[in-house]
């Protein structure tokens, strides 16, 4: 068994309905360890990067609204991202997520307990769970910056980035 990563989001739909202790209870049956967390507040590039591979479907631009949780507003307009890190993570966690369809998902799945179909046809699924070991790394790679994950799984470089905007904490 290998040890793998990959990147799990509770989207918006998991946020408004107060689902994210349940989800990461549910996900905690694994004994996976987290690597990675944030609350990411998702723009239309990252949706659409993070979409990439949907693009040319006619849902594609109510996915990207959905994920950055457009249609719920405020305060859910949000999802919280994790990595995920353990032996065979990815094929476990995307057992206990349950199939992407809720329809079709285990009912004691996360998709099947808590998932729903719009009448748009989006998946409301809460969850999104990487696929394989490449689209974890891409995933990863797309929603956290290497100094974000406590374990270097990765390989990276340094390197000296002038004239950066950064936002930083005021000083009084």
């Amino acid at each position: 068994m290998a040890v793998e990563q990959l990147l799990i989001l509770i989207k918006p739909d998991g946020i408004k309905k107060s689902l994210t202790g349940n989800i990461l209870t549910k996900l905690s049956e694994a004994r996976m360890v987290i690597i990675g967390a944030k609350a990411v507040k998702v723009g239309k590039e990252l949706a659409e990067q993070h979409y990439y591979h949907l693009k040319d479907k006619p849902f594609f631009g109510e996915l990207v609204e959905y994920i950055q949780g457009k249609i719920y507003g405020e305060p859910w307009d949000r999802v919280l991202a994790f990595v995920y890190q353990g032996e065979d993570a990815i094929s476990r966690m995307r057992k206990i997520a349950g199939a992407t369809n809720p329809e079709e998902a285990d009912p004691v799945s996360i998709r099947g307990a808590y998932g729903r179909i719009t009448t748009k046809g989006v998946y409301e699924n809460v969850v999104h769970c990487s696929s394989d070991p490449a689209e974890a790394e891409r995933e990863i790679k797309l929603w956290f910056k290497p100094e974000e994950i406590v374990k270097n799984i990765y390989d990276t470089q340094k390197i000296i980035a002038e004239k950066e905007e950064k936002i930083i904490w005021k000083q009084k």
